[in-house]
This record gives C-alpha cells, sequence and structure tokens, in this order.
C-alpha cells in the first residue's frame, strides 16, 4: 500500500513563494504529480514528474513560476511555488501513479493520493 503524505502548505502573500513537500512510502511509483482543487471547481493536474528520468510537464497556467521535483533517495517530491497570486489559492493534492511511462496531468492515471494542504493566497 502507498501512503502520501503532504507538507508545505498555509497563508502566503500574492507574489510570495511557497513550497510544498510529498514524501511517498509503500511500493515504488512511476510518476508522482500535484493537483488542486478551488472551491467549487474541479480538481485539475498542476504539474507532473517521471520518477526514473525526472520528465515533468506543467499546466499552462502555472509554467515558469511553478517547479516539480523529486528525491528519489527520500522517495520526496516537491512543489516549487513562486509568483503566486489569489488564482492559486486551492487545496494541493499529490498524487502517483504507474499506469503510464509519461508525466500526466490526468487524474484518472493516478492511483493514490495524498490528503491534501490548503494554500491560501491573500493579503
Amino acid at each position: 500500500q502507498v501512503q502520501l503524505v503532504e507538507s508545505g502548505g498555509g497563508l502566503v502573500q500574492p507574489v510570495g513563494s511557497l513550497r510544498l513537500t510529498c514524501v511517498a512510502s509503500g511500493s515504488t511509483l512511476t510518476y508522482y504529480g500535484w493537483f488542486r482543487q478551488a472551491p467549487g471547481e474541479e480538481r485539475v493536474g498542476v504539474a507532473s514528474v517521471t520518477r526514473q528520468l525526472g520528465r515533468t510537464n506543467y499546466a499552462d497556467s502555472v509554467k515558469g513560476r511553478f517547479t516539480i521535483s523529486r528525491d528519489n533517495a527520500k522517495n520526496t517530491v516537491y512543489l516549487q511555488m513562486n509568483s503566486l497570486s489569489a488564482e492559486d489559492t486551492a487545496i494541493y493534492y499529490c498524487a502517483a501513479g504507474r499506469t503510464t511511462w509519461q508525466p500526466s496531468l490526468l487524474s484518472s492515471d493516478y492511483n493514490y493520493w495524498g490528503q491534501g494542504t490548503h494554500v491560501t493566497v491573500s493579503a
């Protein structure tokens, strides 16, 4: 059984930065992703990374501002978020999967999910 535990969320001012951390335990997965769900909206993929080669994929809304990375030795995935705005306010979820070999942004490609961490961007 795979467990994913996120941390690092909180309140940040506009144009500020946060780094989210996701620690994975259990079986080795092929890729990891970060998703977010704003109030009243569907959960959407933000960024993903493959475990072996470190290939990445980003949603257009975060390109150039967010960076996903992984440390395989620590079974940890990070999401560095810069230049945050109110539109980034959401619950952020870490996810992991083994369905494909690509860094997917589709929630249907993920098998395991964390409990989520809140990110609020407000002055």
